[in-house]
């Protein structure tokens, strides 16, 4: 594909990417109350609906989804509902009990990346950009498969990046507070920045 529209969506990728919409609060609070790993965790379960919607919009599915406004509604509220219900649960369950040593080393593990990937997959903003503004940096004329390929590498790598930016801050934030007593604090912080990921994804509308 041509540079100049590359260049341009990968402007337009960094600057989306550093709004902070709700993947980027989630893998926030995910980093602040549970680490580095988690965070990264559930950056990588982001990456993986990412790649499910771009996959969706080369084959024009997405349009229509996006077409679909009771749909559009559906997935905006489960979205919302599921992001406030995680952030509830680390505002008001104590610490101790919610999750660390009860859990399964592989089952503890795999939640953030499954969180991840469901917080984004009911993302409706992300159908909105897949299916609406990803194709006007893609040439009818040329190989649509293969300029959404390059467009799709390009915006996984530009995300990694930036939420691994998010994470590498949260990090240094936790080894600032590193005494058991901020262990509860930091657990009620990133249940806050749940809760408000799920609002900000409530009062979506559609473009």
């Amino acid at each position: 594909m041509a540079f100049e529209p590359w260049l341009l969506f990968c402007v337009t990728e960094t600057v989306l990417c550093f709004t902070p919409g709700p993947a980027v609060l989630f893998v926030i609070s995910l980093s602040l109350a549970r680490g580095a790993g988690a965070g990264l965790r559930g950056s990588l379960g982001i990456l993986t609906a990412n790649v499910l919607y771009f996959a969706t919009s080369a084959t024009g599915l997405g349009v229509i989804l996006l077409a679909s406004w009771d749909l559009f509604v559906v997935v905006k509220w489960l979205g919302a509902a599921y992001l406030v219900w995680l952030g509830a649960r680390m505002l008001f369950v104590p610490v101790a009990s919610t999750g660390g040593a009860a859990a399964t080393p592989r089952r503890s593990h795999l939640r953030p990346y499954v969180s991840g990937f469901v917080t984004q997959g009911a993302n409706p903003k992300a159908i909105v950009f897949f299916s609406a503004i990803l194709p006007q940096f893609v040439d009818p004329a040329a190989s649509v498969p293969r300029q959404v390929a390059i467009l799709g590498v390009s915006s996984v790598l530009i995300e990694l990046t930036v939420l691994s930016l998010y994470v590498v801050a949260c990090h240094q934030a936790r080894r600032w507070a590193r005494q058991p007593r901020y262990a509860t604090a930091l657990e009620r912080v990133g249940g806050a920045f749940l809760v408000a990921a799920g609002a900000r994804l409530a009062v979506l509308r559609r473009a």
